[in-house]
């Protein structure tokens, strides 16, 4: 066993999360619960992150970031799912609409679009899903057309997180249509570009606190530079940012779950039945146990997949997809059995399981359902992808 390395997080990481969980605990957790009945954004928690730069972590020191690595945003991304999902989304989101930028962008628009982030001049929304491209992601009907130093684009983008919240939108449009996958390219559209405009937030089960919109794209004129990488490379960008981003998922995933299991043990151990604390009940403290464990298994998992992520792995499709499926599976079954420990109180707003519940299953559903991903884990483990010992 000595030949073999003993990996624990650096220095610099626990200080990530210490600073993240006092911040979290301090400035978000007591908005959380009024952020989800009013189901508006948190602004509160938005204006935090930005004054501390957790806002958009993973922005390079060159553009003015905070230069995390993929673990630190992992880190910084569970620690506020932990007390509330919503807010966790303001990184989350702003990672996934510009990381087709920071893979595949002109130094120009890096320097441009990734400064402002940086700066907090606005969020970064992604704008892949569209009416009739959910899981087929490729059968993009909305359409960008060259007109001289313009690109024209019209269309529909649904299921979009903090739309209308967002300043930047990086934008999936076909360039040619019959070549499918191969013919859709990728843009940066502003909120303020003549032509967009907003549907109404869609009534959620969870994640209130991050609204969910249409994007309508009315001839939308942008300058070509606007184009990201290679024209028809638009697919590619994005499935690549999906492979980096659904590791961003399940570090919401695991929050949400621990977030459920704190609050379990602490309500476990004072909660009074038959002269005991029900925490003294052997069948309890095996749901506990399995709790536990579920968790710091896809903790575990996450931390790995966000290496391979760091490293850009060839086996990253594989633990991104693996990470965001165990992980979001595992807080929809923790949370339920939170709710489970509370009994009737667990199923009252009057406290936060039941929120969390609702929350965690968007986790399974989001950035590509579990069967998707367990389609994606398969293709891997079929072409010899993933890493053996």
């Amino acid at each position: 066993m000595s030949d073999f390395p003993i990996y624990e997080l650096s220095e610099e990481h626990r200080a990530i999360r210490e600073a993240i969980r006092d911040l979290a605990e301090n400035e978000i957790a007591p908005h959380a619960a009024e952020v989800d009945e009013e189901a508006r954004f948190p602004h509160e928690a938005a204006l935090a992150l930005t004054k501390a730069d957790f806002h958009a972590p993973h922005v390079p020191e060159e553009f003015g970031g905070a230069g995390a690595d993929a673990l630190a945003t992992v880190i910084v991304i569970e620690e506020i799912a932990r007390v509330d999902a919503s807010a966790s989304l303001i990184p989350a989101v702003n990672k996934l609409g510009s990381l087709p930028v920071q893979l595949a962008g002109s130094e120009e628009l890096k320097k441009h679009y990734l400064g402002a982030l940086a700066r907090g001049e606005g969020g970064f929304s992604y704008c892949l899903s569209e009416p009739d491209a959910g899981s087929d992601a490729a059968a993009q009907r909305t359409r960008a057309v060259r007109e001289g130093d313009e690109w024209v684009l019209n269309g529909t983008k649904r299921w979009i997180s903090n739309a209308g919240e967002s300043q930047f939108y990086t934008v999936l449009a076909s360039t040619d249509p019959d070549a499918r996958s191969r013919g859709i390219s990728a843009f940066v559209v502003e909120r303020d570009d003549a032509g967009v405009s907003f549907g109404a937030p869609e009534k959620k089960l969870g994640i209130k606190g991050s609204p969910t919109r249409e994007v309508y794209l009315d001839n939308v004129r942008i300058p070509a530079d606007r184009l990201i990488g290679e024209e028809g490379k638009g697919f590619e960008y994005a499935m690549r940012t999906l492979d980096h981003t659904r590791v961003t998922i399940a570090a919401q995933a695991v929050g949400i779950a621990q977030g459920a299991l704190d609050y379990a043990l602490d309500y476990a151990k004072e909660r009074q039945q038959f002269g005991k604390p029900i925490a003294d009940f052997q069948g309890l403290q095996f749901m506990l146990a399995e709790m536990g464990m579920k968790i710091e298994a896809a903790r575990q998992l996450t931390y790995a997949a966000a290496a391979r992520s760091e490293r850009g792995d060839s086996d990253l499709t594989f633990f991104g997809a693996a990470a965001k499926c165990f992980a979001s599976d595992v807080a929809m079954e923790v949370t339920v059995n939170a709710v489970q420990v509370l009994g009737g109180y667990g199923y009252t707003r009057d406290y936060p399981v039941e929120r969390m519940m609702r929350d965690a299953k968007i986790t399974q559903i989001y950035e590509g359902t579990n069967q998707v991903q367990r389609i994606v884990m398969a293709r891997q483990l079929l072409a010899g992808v993933q890493s053996t010992l």
